[in-house]
């Protein structure tokens, strides 16, 4: 027997250790050269590691939430014969940060050798193992309330995949019956960054929430014709567009919202470039990505840049610098968005702008009530550096723009 041990690798930027987030294998596990043996996540990056030779898995480093110093023993393969033994695993190259506000990590994918396509498995078979399933997998057979071991993927060595799970849905409903099992599931990856994120947002910054009633008849009107006319290769207006429009004409009469504070050293830095986060919701949780200076984004580049981002963030393709640096977050559920929301601040920003759905309402006009498209804008600020009588004029000024959309493009 040749004990090939694969080491937690140094992927530099002063990163020291790293937590796992995913086992693809067990012990006992035959693994090919090339197989994704785990995926591990550092304060930069979430990736997968490739085994670098072909064996039997003797043992594993540790269970997922377990974190590791860079140099610790990640796996030990016995290779049969010594094949393959020698230098420790290397991290692969392409690799994402999550966001600076509850935002997700993209994943690198290494190459698999190994493209056997499992048969489905009889729905009452209980597989042994853990088996193979990315994150956003295992996240979304958690929320349809799947158990993955009952499962065989159609994917390579038999990995579980986003059709498997379709297929799986589109069956018929299994008979009615009391349930009444637990599960404890353990923080970890990407949603225990969030956690934290989010109670430090919370316990540092002193929020305050203000919503208001915005007539969005005529931006909608304004809108549809646009589309109705958009030359080819053109991407469809969204609302997002235009909201982004109203805050960078907005933001030049109230600066103090284009900031970042730093409470550490109480200095709040104003900033000329509008980088706007865009919250995202992807298969691995919630990713802020930026627009850079939104100041210079005409309506149709703006919102070319804006899919783009977001496609990027959700295929998990976007890069470091499109997923931090933000000095503003505009935040939207679109269809889902509610009535009134209260957003937490993407600290070390300031200001938080939350989008709530379109709806028609009647308004009173006078002497009779008339329908209109109206959408609520909730938004959020650090209590400490903006105080409310400025928040409710920033967020008159972003309305008024809005319900005039030409007023946003007249100097």
């Amino acid at each position: 027997m040749t004990a090939h041990v694969i080491k937690l690798p140094d992927v530099g930027e002063g990163v020291a250790q790293a937590e796992i987030v995913e086992w693809h294998v067990a012990a006992g596990d035959r693994v090919e050269e090339d197989q994704i043996l785990t995926a591990v996540m550092t304060d930069k990056a979430t990736v997968e590691i490739p085994s670098p030779v072909a064996g039997t898995v003797l043992a594993r480093g540790g269970e997922i939430g377990a974190i590791l110093a860079v140099g610790a023993m990640l796996v030990t393969i016995d290779t049969e014969n010594g094949v393959g033994a020698g230098a420790p695993a290397e991290m692969p190259s392409q690799a994402e940060p999550p966001a600076p506000s509850a935002s997700s990590s993209p994943i690198s994918r290494a190459p698999q050798r190994d493209t056997t396509v499992a048969p489905a498995a009889p729905p009452d078979e209980m597989r042994e193992g853990r088996p193979l399933a990315s994150p956003s997998v295992r996240a979304r057979a958690r929320e349809l309330g799947i158990d993955l071991r009952r499962l065989r993927g159609s994917g390579p060595a038999g990995r579980i995949t986003h059709d498997d799970l379709t297929a799986t849905t589109n069956q018929p409903p299994q008979a009615l019956r009391r349930r009444s099992a637990k599960e404890e599931i353990k923080l970890t990856g990407l949603r225990r960054v969030i956690a934290g994120k989010m109670a430090e947002s919370t316990r540092r910054i002193a929020h305050f929430s203000y919503v208001e009633e915005v007539d969005v008849t005529a931006l909608e009107e304004l809108r549809t014709y646009l589309n109705d006319r958009r030359a080819d290769g053109k991407p469809k207006l969204t609302i997002l567009p235009f909201i982004v429009r109203a805050l960078v004409r907005a933001l030049e009469d109230f600066p103090e919202m284009n900031a970042l504070y730093d409470d550490d050293n109480d200095v709040v830095t104003r900033h000329a470039a509008v980088d706007a986060g865009i919250a995202v919701q992807t298969p691995a949780g919630l990713m802020v990505p930026v627009l850079r200076h939104a100041e210079e984004h005409g309506l149709w580049t703006c919102a070319g840049e804006i899919r783009r981002l977001a496609e990027a963030a959700r295929n998990g393709t976007a890069t470091r610098e499109e997923l931090s640096g933000s000095t503003i977050t505009i935040t939207s559920l679109g269809d889902l968005g509610g009535i009134v929301t209260t957003p937490v601040i993407n600290r070390p920003e300031v200001a938080i702008l939350g989008v709530n759905r379109i709806a028609v309402r009647p308004v009173w006009q006078g002497e009779h009530f008339v329908p209109r498209k109206m959408m609520n804008l909730s938004s959020s600020f650090d209590h400490r550096v903006i105080d409310g009588h400025n928040a409710a004029l920033f967020i008159r000024r972003i309305k008024e723009l809005l319900e005039t959309p030409a007023a946003m493009y007249v100097e």
